[in-house]
């Protein structure tokens, strides 16, 4: 380009370069990803949604996968990375939350306890009803979700009952459809009141529109591709830096002991990937108070 057209073009130059600082500076952005899908609530909390989830995608073995993460706040501010038990190693945060429990200090357990791991599941699924957003209705998108719905799943898997069916939801010819109900429950969402339905094929068994229906699906495992974790010393730098000034924990635990007493119980929700770095950590825990 010459001087010429640099100056002719001053002012395209600077509307271009505007355009692309507004996207750097939009938190939506920063995280939205088109591909997962989220029931909507009315005012008072409440939802409803029928779904229906997928086999595990081609060349994948499971249909779901899991992912832990913590989210807290320290003097140094916040952290919200996703932890490296997710992949079976070490997590410094964890090791801290094992120290913190096993010195039997009652207020160390309740650190560990607001630092404990979060869990979220991701699976594939098909929108059969959404009358919020009738548009989604017939499309595949993924679909995040914590424990109190994976055990549904699990129940309708291994029902507790010998008269009950057992039934693999994600069967698309035997598989069931899962109706969403949220419910806004002493402050709480709660999903209690979700349920499958009996037994149907998918799209009457069209057998040509199910294998399009399922080779639209998107990979499960890249949820747990390496990039989307950082590394146990730029975790323990990150973790560091978030508790400096706080003495006693400036220094992450030299323990490989990752037992973080009992609380999964209560886990509920993750993030897969980085985005959620550049997301307003209020707006982080208001979205992990708003999954199942």
């Amino acid at each position: 380009m010459s001087f010429k057209d640099l100056k002719s073009g001053s002012r395209s130059n600077f509307e271009k370069l505007t355009g692309e600082l507004n996207k750097l500076n939009s938190k939506s952005e920063s995280y939205k990803d088109d591909r997962l899908w989220k029931p909507e609530t009315d005012k008072a909390g409440n939802g409803y949604a029928v779904i229906r989830f997928l086999p595990a995608p081609q060349n994948e073995e499971l249909p779901w996968v899991r992912v832990f993460n913590h989210g807290f706040k320290g003097p140094g501010g916040w952290y919200i990375e996703n932890s490296l038990t997710t992949l079976g190693q070490k997590d410094p945060v964890s090791e801290m939350n094992s120290q913190l429990w096993n010195s039997g200090i009652d207020s160390d357990k309740e650190i560990a306890r607001q630092r404990k791991r979060r869990l979220s599941y991701f699976a594939n699924i098909v929108v059969v009803s959404d009358p919020k957003n009738p548009d989604n209705e017939g499309k595949v998108f993924l679909y995040k979700f914590g424990k109190k719905i994976f055990d549904k799943i699990m129940d309708k898997m291994q029902p507790e009952f010998e008269d009950d069916e057992a039934v693999n939801p994600f069967d698309l010819w035997t598989g069931a459809n899962f109706r969403l109900k949220i419910r806004k429950v002493a402050g709480f969402v709660n999903y209690d009141k979700s349920e499958f339905e009996t037994s149907s094929a998918l799209l009457d068994g069209d057998d040509e529109k199910l294998e399009e229906l399922w080779k639209s699906q998107y990979s499960l495992q890249e949820f747990l591709s390496p990039s989307n974790f950082k590394t146990y010393d730029e975790l323990k730098t990150k973790l560091d830096s978030v508790l400096k000034g706080d003495t006693r924990f400036s220094e992450t635990a030299e323990t490989s002991n990752i037992q973080e007493e009992s609380s999964e119980t209560s886990e509920e929700s993750t993030s897969a990937g980085d985005s959620i770095q550049n997301e307003d950590a209020l707006s982080y825990f208001e979205k992990l108070a708003n999954e199942g």
